[in-house]
């Protein structure tokens, strides 16, 4: 990663917007503890819950489905606590797949983990392409935030799969009105809405001599169509994490 010489200034401050990890065991306190920086965790939106009200709006009979695909644990957490709103009890033959083993494991705080009934792949849809195709008959309800995955509703929709995508939760912009008089040398962020929510609280953001991270294509694309220098992109072949690949931009910049 080739750093222009207007940008090589010292990295000394951190801002990581996504909640701070409960624990210290992370590979940021590493990175913190390595090169003597200050770490700051802000999340830039949270999430709220649909209430039952709104979601029946959506005329969505939950006793329609036979599975479940959740993308994340939000999804999960939204789900059961919907069904529990509406006094929906989901039967004991409910099938979920899930995309990646951690949300997987994340059910049993739900119901009893029987690997008959619970699938999951990798991190992405297609990964479940194998197992998908042994359930072709299923009724799939794909629960979702307002800002769902475009790629897993295309390739459940590409795919002929018969699903149902349900809004329960809204990603909702985060008050950041305490940082305005705050600076800090890189910010990393995760999600297109971040970056929306950067906007949403300082329209008249000037990036300066602050250096931006971000992780994943749409949130690149996000960060460029604001205009902004993005000049740690991650995850690439060298660096296939965020804080990989701070190390590698803080390593040409910290001599």
């Amino acid at each position: 990663m080739q750093v222009s010489a207007e940008r090589l200034k010292k990295v000394k401050s951190i801002l990581v917007t996504l909640p701070k990890p409960e624990s210290d065991k992370n590979p940021y306190t590493e990175l913190a503890k390595k090169y003597n920086l200050k770490i700051d965790f802000r999340s830039f939106i949270h999430v709220e819950g649909v209430s039952a009200r709104d979601f029946r709006k959506e005329k969505v009979a939950l006793g329609d489905f036979s599975a479940v695909i959740f993308a994340s644990r939000n999804a999960a957490d939204h789900f059961f606590r919907i069904c529990d709103e509406m006094r929906f009890e989901v039967p004991a033959e409910m099938k979920y797949f899930c995309l990646s083993e951690t949300i997987a494991l994340y059910l049993q705080k739900y119901i009893q983990y029987r690997k008959r009934k619970i699938f999951f792949g990798k991190q992405t849809a297609s990964d479940l392409a194998e197992v998908l195709k042994k359930h072709t008959g299923e009724k799939f309800l794909y629960p979702c935030s307002d800002v769902a995955a475009e790629e897993t509703q295309k390739f459940l929709a590409e795919n002929g799969y018969n699903f149902t995508p349900a809004v329960l939760f809204r990603t909702v912009v985060s008050d950041l009105s305490d940082l305005a008089e705050v600076f800090y040398d890189i910010i990393a962020f995760f999600s297109p809405s971040s970056i929306q929510s950067l906007y949403k609280n300082f329209p008249d953001f000037q990036q300066n001599n602050t250096r931006i991270a971000a992780y994943g294509t749409t949130t690149h694309k996000a960060a460029l169509e604001k205009g902004l220098i993005l000049d740690i992109p991650a995850p690439v072949p060298e660096a296939p994490s965020m804080t990989m690949a701070i190390e590698q931009y803080i390593k040409q910049v910290n001599k």
